[in-house]
């Protein structure tokens, strides 16, 4: 674990270097460029410069340039592919938890309206949204709120949605996400060994 984190820092820390070296060209070129065309535009050059100094100075600026959008397009891609990681881990964790919500309302053997409930109280709706839903009154929801309480064996709806969090944290998705997110480190390095290979 160590090591990869090390191996992630030093990679980190190498594509930092070369885009600051990048960078550092495009604004001394820029800077020479400016300062060229004022300088004209004022009548303070007594001499002008050597061609050879200024297609240097062209060349490099064009690199940094080229080198500017090679990087440009690298780090979209690398933004989109942790967008979809993101996406992916989302829809494993909303999957997750609605499978564990159906064997917990087995469990505790709840009736239908009861899962009903259960399920829109722990979206965080409150007993009149819940009522209006379900097109009862919120004497009902109340009254089967407390029965489902009862059967889970809690006093309130953090209770009941703490059992949900602890379940998840305890189940094989937090191992599922650390080996998802190792494979997105693996795409990151790889996507800054792409970066020196550009370059």
């Amino acid at each position: 674990m160590w090591t990869r984190a090390t191996k992630q820092g030093h990679h980190a820390l190498s594509e930092t270097r070369i885009i600051s070296v990048i960078v550092i060209v495009q604004v001394t070129c820029a800077i020479f460029f400016l300062s060229d065309i004022l300088l004209g535009i004022f009548g303070f050059r007594t001499q002008p410069l050597k061609w050879q100094t200024k297609e240097l100075m062209e060349i490099g600026a064009a690199l940094g340039l080229v080198l500017g959008g090679v990087l440009g397009s690298l780090a979209v891609r690398r933004s989109v592919r942790r967008q979809k990681h993101a996406e992916g881990q989302l829809r494993l964790a909303s999957g997750a938890f609605m499978e564990l919500l159906s064997e917990r309302f087995q469990d505790w053997q709840l009736t239908p309206s009861e899962r009903d409930v259960a399920l829109f109280a722990i979206k965080g709706m409150s007993t009149q949204e819940i009522a209006d839903l379900r097109n009862t009154s919120e004497g009902t929801v109340k009254a089967q709120t407390n029965a489902i309480y009862r059967k889970v064996g809690v006093t309130g709806r953090p209770q009941l949605l703490s059992l949900f969090i602890d379940d998840l944290m305890d189940d094989g998705l937090v191992a599922t996400f650390q080996a998802e997110s190792i494979s997105a480190e693996s795409d990151s390095n790889t996507s800054s060994g792409a970066i020196s290979k550009a370059i």
